[in-house]
């Protein structure tokens, strides 16, 4: 069994994980507009509220995009939090980071410098690479074990949690570092996104919509809105947990993963399921066992629709049962740290005993025949077990089980 000792934060709602669990709890969405006037379309995110110099000095900045820096503080609070002995073996310490697309602000300058004539800095491709938040954290805390990066979409940082919990079962390491960054507000990637029309639409001049943009699950839903940061877990064998006396915030029971094969951005709902099936087998547990499922639910108009049939294809009698909400209608997604964020909104609420409501959709989509969490309603009394899905473009499918400590 793996226990969760160790978790640490930089999000859009802040860096001590009870405070953002709060935040979630009560509705409050971190999206705002964006780069106004600079884009063809108004755009909204969800961005960190950052201090680099808390963690590095202004000669260790040198190179280091922000995608690393919020991976290198995300990962510090998470080691902290473990409060791990002196001593641990540093070659049994792995790190595993799911990072989508790198350094986004290295490209976009060095980009915007050379189309202007100027400097390109010479540490760009450092900077951008998308294994550099991983290097960093290795670095930073001297894990000479597997060092690994993980890029696949929005499913990066759900595939690095799961690995480690693999890694951790065969015995390879004692100690997992397992988490994601992504940093991509900037304008390049923003416009980038918009030309594939998936981003949220909102009226500017109205008070709040840029906050309500995004709607998953919702009957006027239409497309999601960019988050940045970083999120991880340290993840050790419980027996190991318990031995040295750690304060444990959950086990992770299982981990699925498939691949739809089908489309580059179209999800399926049978690759979902196939997911969704692995990781309650994995676990040990029936549809009916788990009451909770952090949905991947961008709100866009397929992705929705899609994922509710995949859930509705395993759980069967038993989905009125599961409730369901999708977060990122609050912190945004976060594409390739979407998936650790979400697992740690998950762990808190089977601590908590509460749910995230789903927000922002007055009126849900009749085709999704979902038990949403509405605002007014989220104690969960008994909850025992929940998952937390992660659906990618390429088709890389990745779902985690949680369980209570």
């Amino acid at each position: 069994m793996i226990a969760v000792t160790g978790l640490g934060l930089q999000s859009p709602h802040g860096e001590d994980p009870q405070a953002v669990f709060e935040a979630l709890c009560r509705g409050e969405s971190a999206v705002h507009e964006v780069f106004a006037g600079e884009l063809p379309r108004p755009a909204a995110a969800a961005t960190v509220a950052f201090d680099e110099t808390r963690w590095f000095t202004k000669l260790q900045l040198a190179g280091v995009d922000r995608v690393s820096q919020l991976a290198v503080a995300a990962a510090d609070l998470a080691m902290r939090d473990a409060a791990l002995p002196e001593g641990s073996d540093p070659a049994r310490i792995g790190v595993f980071v799911g990072c989508g697309m790198g350094g986004g602000a290295a490209i976009e300058h060095a980009y915007r410098a050379g189309m202007a004539g100027g400097r390109v800095p010479p540490l760009t491709i450092p900077a951008f690479m998308p294994n550099a938040p991983a290097a960093h954290v290795a670095m930073r805390h001297r894990a000479q074990g597997p060092v690994l990066s993980y890029a696949v979409a929005c499913a990066s940082s759900a595939v690095a949690i799961g690995e480690a919990l693999h890694a951790l079962n065969r015995g390879e390491i004692d100690l997992a570092l397992a988490g994601g960054s992504e940093a991509l507000i900037v304008p390049g990637v923003v416009a980038a996104w918009q030309a594939m029309q998936t981003l949220a639409d909102f009226a500017p001049d109205t008070p709040g919509a840029a906050a309500r943009a995004c709607r998953p699950f919702a009957a006027d839903r239409c497309g999601f809105v960019l988050g940045e940061g970083a999120a991880f877990l340290v993840l050790e064998r419980e027996a190991q947990a318990r031995t040295r006396g750690a304060r444990v915030h959950g086990r992770l029971l299982g981990y699925g993963t498939s691949c739809d094969a089908a489309h580059l951005t179209k999800p399926d709902a049978a690759g979902q399921a196939r997911a969704l099936a692995a990781a309650l087998h994995m676990a040990g547990l029936q549809p009916r066992d788990v009451g909770y499922c952090n949905a991947h639910g961008t709100a866009t108009r397929i992705g929705d629709l899609v994922e509710a049939q995949a859930l509705a294809a395993v759980w069967g009698s038993a989905l009125p049962h599961l409730r369901v909400s999708s977060t990122k209608a609050l912190h945004g997604h976060l594409l390739g740290a979407a998936g650790a964020l979400e697992a740690i909104v998950t762990l808190l609420a089977l601590q908590q005993q509460r749910l995230p409501p789903n927000m922002h959709g007055d009126a849900a989509e009749p085709q999704c025949a979902l038990n949403l969490v509405r605002a007014a309603d989220i104690a969960a009394p008994g909850l025992q077990a929940a998952v937390s899905s992660s659906f990618a473009f390429g088709g890389t499918n990745a779902v985690l089980v949680f369980g209570p400590a």
